[in-house]
Order: structure tokens, then C-alpha cells, then sequence
């Protein structure tokens, strides 16, 4: 089912998804007044996939929500069959809606030889025929210019801090980066959170050895402070783990893990559970299934954040206005996945 929304009579928008998570992008339709439209997705017997949407989207706008979680190759790939679908049937506009990017980590060369896949991923929807990107928290914001278009980066930011403001006590709370790089976006927290003190943890990475970081001490005041860490992603947990035990080390009062993206791959459950948090909070950018939930877990739903920035866009408005809260009418939608 198609919507038209109010204010744009002569425009159609149109929001389909594939298999990996249809529950998040039913909630961000909902959050629309709209419902996806119906797809036909199968596969072959040799793994190829199949993809046809049972009613024309002719001159409309297309949104196509597809999460990128395990197994993230064929999620990607059916992301883009959707997209070449949409454009053969002469859809007005493509938007591609990843709330997590896959291979966002790979925006650079280490060592010589290497590829730098976050500029293929955009290559290759381009290629597919996507006009613009949409997503949440890349790793390195700078990545927008590896594609020849609009790319809509929201971020996570306005709907983890509501969250943190109820639920954290904040007269003794100090705001920790979990590396250098992670610096600047602590900063805002801080400043959002009322002007909170810094701290930031020295690590090392060695490049050789992914998701491998060894953490050297922390630079600035934690003790007796409640901590709030504060990270893009918690993929198989090891260095947020680390960081939790290094602030409690330093005399830290409790420690909050919060991450846009729970990727939560191998070990990250049993090092969570073990790591001393007092809380981690993660958004729903991929799906956090309930035999990976903590009893100290809180998953926000990304849906209305989605949504706000498809009707932005569908609208020609401002998505930065979203950087300050969503808007009134998406705001008060069950914030929970």
C-alpha cells in the first residue's frame, strides 16, 4: 500500500523492505499512516534471489528499508535487486534506507593492497540506480562524499539522550569517549546533557587484528563518577568490555554502555553480561533478537527516527532539523523495539 501525505497531492510515496527485518520497517510505516508495499521474495535452489513488488510504483517515491545484518552479503544483495526493480518499473525517485551500513568500518587503506568497501557499497547502489542514501551514525561521517548524490546521515543522538536524561542520574555523571576518534561526538553529548565533564579513553588498535583494541588509561576525572560511554557500535564487545573495566579500575561509580548499532556478533552477549555495565542502551539499527537481550539491555526502535527523515525528504525538508528531536506528532510512538 502506497501513501499520500498531506500537502503533496500530485506525489506518491511508496516504502517496501526486504527479509532481514520487516518489523522495523513495518514500524516505520506505521509511524508514515502507511503500510509496505507487498513483495514477492524468494530463493533459488542455488542461492540466487527473486524480487517483485505485487502493485506498480509507476512516478512514485521509493524508499527501500532493508537492515544489514548477518548474513550482511545477502541482505545487501537483495537490497540492490529491490532497487533495480524499482527503477525498471520507472519509480520517480530510489532512496535506499540501510540504518546500518554495511562495511561502513572499511572507509580507508591501512596497509597497501586494500580495498575501501564503503566507497564500493555506494558504488554500487549508484550503480543500481538509487538516487540518494539514507542511514544512521556512520562510522566516519566524512563517507557521505563517496557518493554522487544526497546521502540523509541522521543520527541517533536526539532519541538516546531522551532516553539517557530519564534514566541515568546525571548530578554526578561524567560523558567518556572510547577512543580519540569518538572525541567530537562525546563533546555534544556533553553539551546536550548540560555541559557534563569529558573523559576519554587512550587505546590502541592493532590493524592486523580486527575487532582487537588495547586500552592504555583514561584522560580525565572518573572516579566516583557515573559514566556514560558513549560508542557508534558494540559489534563483538571486547574493547567497550575493556573500557567498562578500565573505569571501574579508575574508581568509577557505574558505567552506561550506549551504542547506536548492537551488532552483538559472537561473544558480545557473554562479555556483556560479564562486564560490570550498569545499563547498555542500543537502538534497533539491526535486529537485537530476545536470546541476545540482557536483563540490563534497553533497544530503542529506530522506526520513528526513519520515519521522521523519509517525510523530511519525501516533503523537501530539512533533515538537520532532526539533529534537535523529532518531530511532535512521531515523538510521543513507543520508543522501545
Amino acid at each position: 500500500m502506497s501513501a499520500i501525505l498531506e500537502g503533496t497531492p500530485d506525489r506518491r510515496l511508496v516504502v517496501v523492505t526486504g527479509r532481514a527485518y520487516p518489523e522495523q520497517a513495518q514500524a516505520t510505516a506505521a509511524c508514515l499512516g502507511s503500510k509496505l508495499v507487498d513483495t514477492t521474495a524468494y530463493d533459488f535452489a542455488n542461492g540466487e534471489m527473486y524480487v517483485r513488488f505485487t502493485e506498480p510504483v509507476r512516478g512514485a517515491d521509493a524508499f527501500v528499508i532493508q537492515a544489514h545484518t548477518d548474513p550482511i552479503n545477502t541482505w545487501i544483495m537483495e537490497q540492490l535487486l529491490m532497487v533495480d526493480a524499482l527503477k525498471r518499473a520507472s519509480a520517480r525517485s530510489i532512496t535506499v534506507v540501510a540504518p546500518f551500513l554495511g562495511y561502513s568500518r572499511q572507509d580507508k587503506k591501512h596497509q597497501g593492497r586494500e580495498p575501501i568497501t564503503a566507497r564500493l557499497m555506494f558504488d554500487l547502489f549508484h550503480a543500481a540506480g538509487a538516487d540518494r542514501i539514507m542511514t544512521v551514525d556512520l562510522h566516519a561521517p566524512q563517507e557521505q562524499g563517496f557518493f554522487d548524490g544526497p546521502v540523509d546521515h541522521l543520527t541517533a543522538m536526539p532519541v538516546l539522550l531522551d532516553y539517557v536524561r530519564g534514566s541515568v542520574p546525571l548530578a554526578e555523571a561524567t560523558v567518556v569517549s572510547p577512543d580519540a576518534g569518538r572525541i567530537r561526538v562525546s563533546e555534544q553529548w556533553a553539551a546536550k546533557l548540560g555541559g557534563l565533564p569529558l573523559a576519554f579513553i587512550h587505546k590502541t588498535r592493532d590493524i592486523t587484528r580486527p575487532n582487537h583494541a588495547e586500552a592504555h588509561g583514561i584522560i580525565g576525572d572518573v572516579e566516583a563518577r557515573d559514566c556514560i560511554v558513549v560508542d557508534d557500535m558494540i559489534d563483538t564487545a571486547g574493547t567497550i568490555c575493556e573500557a567498562v573495566r578500565t573505569l571501574h579500575d579508575a574508581g568509577a561509580k557505574s558505567v552506561t554502555l550506549v551504542a547506536t548499532h548492537g551488532l552483538l556478533s559472537g561473544p558480545a552477549v557473554e562479555r556483556l553480561k560479564d562486564c560490570g555495565a550498569r545499563e547498555i542502551v542500543l537502538m534497533d539499527t539491526v535486529p537485537v533478537p530476545q536470546e541476545k537481550r540482557l536483563p540490563n539491555m534497553t533497544v530503542l526502535s529506530v522506526a520513528p527516527l526513519l520515519a521522521a527523515g523519509i517525510r523530511s525528504v519525501f516533503e523537501s525538508g530539512s533533515v538537520s532539523t532532526l539533529l534537535d528531536g523529532l518531530p511532535n506528532d512521531i515523538r510521543p510512538r513507543n520508543i522501545y523495539a
